[in-house]
């Protein structure tokens, strides 16, 4: 039996118009802004107005460490928000907008697949409502009134050597990770290095995704450092009078974005992807106003439990106050087998040992996501090449840590299929046993905070910073940063900084290369191993395989 691609599954889909979709959560047409006919920004007014009530309960999706077998993780979100409408129940999904780095590289898009997708697909996949170009051109902007500060006469005596703000463009081009800045004479100003991140690294997302309105998000970038003086001193974002035309150029960026699912259930994508080097969640707006509006809200972090979940909790709970009520890991036959050391082109036969071999993995982050006092349901994402067997296994394995796990086929069947996850987390969350807690408190030191994540999380024995490393945590307490959170930059495929580390490893240790402060967004970097903010295209990018058909229809697209 041949199954149609997830393109050809969104292009069939029989969209309902925008304001249909925002009737149903309460959004009055004048609410929206339309962008065409299936995709629209909810207006602040609008968001203002529902502050007063309620909260509806909260359930997040998160992951094992990525595999190329593949997790489906905002598959199984899309699937878990169509599976509670399905039972009933009142509920929206709130994910994150997809990178075009990854969708011409080789990670693909973000708008799950099969019968559990978020359309329109591709505008999602591509230029969507231009909150991406909005935050690299606000970035972009900050980034030429430094150079132009420093052409006309330098006023606030920046060190040229120390100027922090790097540049950013949302695309995989490892060429621009270093470079030097300026040449070309008198005119061109003063050379200097320089480098690029990719856009969803850029504080400016995280700030965007963490802001509560335009004021917070106006005070948050004046608060960026962007350089230092010689005598150390920083330069922030507000000296350089940039945060104004910043907010201007982010106004409409703000404002979450509503969409549907191919069975018509409402869902907001808004904010930034990457948990492997951003803290990789969906806005806080999204999330906070979502909650106003329905009794279940699913939501996603970036790849693994111990970067997206890990954040997710420390971070972006801990800033706007959230608490989840259950968390949803997912969790795939082929994906134990291939932590249970079989290669990719085996993953077809049955091999029931390797699959409870493979389950160390997933069984470290149920343990650790329950460490902040949150229930926990495994999704078993359903492939069909799965046996009854395997699939057994992995119940079993289950069980024996005190969680359940489902089989769920939203892939396959869309909310249907979903209905038993669905299901079972509302029976979770009405027993009510969440009591959440942050992994660390505000007040432990910076250093010991990394300690933390590296220790606890992903259980290697210490994380080795050198003295420079901790020198620099102690002057950032000394300026008053010491209560921020950490956000750890490390590679998503292992709770190593080895990508081909699998499984559950112990005894390692975690290097910790350079840290940087988001004072603006409001944590510490922590950059581990060999993980880079600009990430490159692989040997055969997506994009080789990305062209109009002769319907004039995108292909390639995934």
């Amino acid at each position: 039996m041949g199954y149609k691609s997830d393109i050809e599954i969104a292009r069939e889909a029989r969209k309902k118009p925008i304001q249909e979709i925002g009737a149903k959560i309460g959004i009055e047409s004048a609410d929206l802004l339309p962008y065409g006919h299936d995709k629209a920004k909810v207006s602040q007014s609008f968001i203002n107005s529902v502050q007063d009530r309620e909260n509806g309960h909260l359930i997040l999706v998160t992951a094992i460490n990525p595999t190329p077998a593949g997790e489906g993780k905002t598959t199984t979100t899309v699937g878990l928000g169509d599976g509670l409408n399905r039972i009933g129940k009142n509920a929206m999904v709130c994910i994150r907008e997809a990178s075009l780095g990854p969708n011409f590289g080789m990670k693909g898009g973000a708008a799950g697949g099969g019968y559990a997708q978020v359309v329109p697909m591709e505008e999602m996949n591509l230029h969507f409502t231009g909150d991406f170009h909005a935050i690299t051109s606000a970035h972009s902007l900050l980034s030429a009134m430094i150079d132009n500060h420093i052409y006309w006469g330098n006023e606030l005596e920046i060190d040229v050597r120390r100027v922090v703000w790097r540049r950013v463009v949302d695309m995989n081009d490892r060429a621009l990770r270093q470079i030097t800045a300026s040449l070309g004479g008198v005119a061109n100003g003063f050379p200097r290095e320089a480098g690029f991140d990719i856009t969803v690294a850029s504080e400016v997302m995280a700030i965007l995704c963490l802001a509560k309105d335009l004021k917070d998000l106006q005070e948050r970038l004046g608060a960026m450092i962007v350089a230092y003086r010689r005598d150390r001193s920083p330069v922030y974002a507000r000296d350089i009078k940039a945060d104004g035309a910043m907010t201007v150029l982010l106004k409409d960026a703000m404002q979450p974005n509503l969409v549907q699912t191919l069975e018509n259930n409402p869902a907001f994508v808004h904010g930034g992807p990457f948990a492997n080097i951003a803290h990789g969640c969906n806005s806080v707006i999204a999330t906070t106003t979502a909650l106003k509006l329905c009794d279940y809200v699913v939501t996603e972090a970036g790849f693994g439990a111990d970067l997206g979940a890990e954040k997710f909790m420390n971070i972006k709970c801990r800033k706007a106050g959230l608490a989840p009520s259950v968390v949803v890991v997912v969790a795939t036959v082929r994906a134990m087998k291939m932590n249970g050391g079989v290669a990719k082109a085996d993953l077809g036969a049955e091999n029931v040992d390797a699959v409870r071999s493979g389950c160390a993995n997933l069984g470290r982050h149920i343990e650790n996501v329950k460490s902040f006092g949150v229930p926990v349901v495994v999704a078993i994402n359903h492939f069909v090449t799965d046996t009854d067997a395997e699939v057994q296994a992995v119940k079993d394995y289950v069980a024996s840590q005190g969680a359940e796990a489902v089989l769920s086929r939203h892939w396959e069947l869309g909310g249907e299929g979903s209905a038993p996850l669905a299901e079972k987390v509302v029976e979770v969350i009405e027993k009510g046993e969440a009591d959440f807690h942050t992994l660390y408190p505000d007040d432990m030191a910076l250093a010991d905070k990394i300690q933390a994540v590296c220790q606890k999380i992903y259980r290697a024995d210490e994380a080795v910073m050198d003295k420079k490393i901790l020198d620099q945590l102690k002057l950032w307490e000394e300026q008053g940063y010491g209560n921020l959170p950490v956000c750890m930059a490390k590679t998503q495929y292992s709770f190593t900084t080895d990508p081909n580390e699998r499984g559950a490893p112990t005894g390692f240790t975690i290097p910790v290369r350079e840290v940087r402060l988001s004072a603006g967004a409001g944590f510490i970097v922590a950059v581990c191993g060999e993980i880079m903010t600009m990430p490159g295209l692989p040997r055969k990018p997506s994009a080789e395989a990305i062209h109009l058909n002769d319907a004039g229809e995108i292909e390639g697209l995934f």
